[in-house]
């Protein structure tokens, strides 16, 4: 069973798919066709991506009317990077609190 975390790494690991999350970052809430002309992509293309990156709850699709635009969702991103590189990180932050407590205690000897 593909978990929510798993969907989110295989929407991450296409290039155009990172793309579209890039144009959508620069600027949010496009419509297909716009999402299109900026990545010279066509629209069966780009429906295909962005199906994937809905799954994965990277995309939010909003309708206004008649049109379509696409959001960026970041909290999927924001949650990988707590368990998946954050945690890596507190190790180094430690050691650098670590390294600066001892060195400001033997400036103050």
């Amino acid at each position: 069973m593909e978990t929510d975390s798993d969907k989110v790494f295989k929407a991450l690991a296409d290039p155009a798919r990172r793309l579209l999350l890039d144009r959508l970052h620069a600027e949010n809430g496009q419509t297909l066709g716009r999402l299109c002309d900026a990545m010279g992509m066509t629209r069966q293309a780009a429906t295909k991506h962005l199906k994937v990156l809905e799954e994965a709850s990277l995309v939010v699709p909003v309708w206004q009317g008649r049109e379509k635009f696409h959001y960026l969702n970041p909290a999927p991103i924001h949650e990988i990077a707590e368990r998946w590189i954050h945690k890596f990180e507190r190790g180094r932050l430690r050691a650098l609190a670590d390294l600066k407590s001892k060195l400001e205690g033997e400036n103050d000897g």
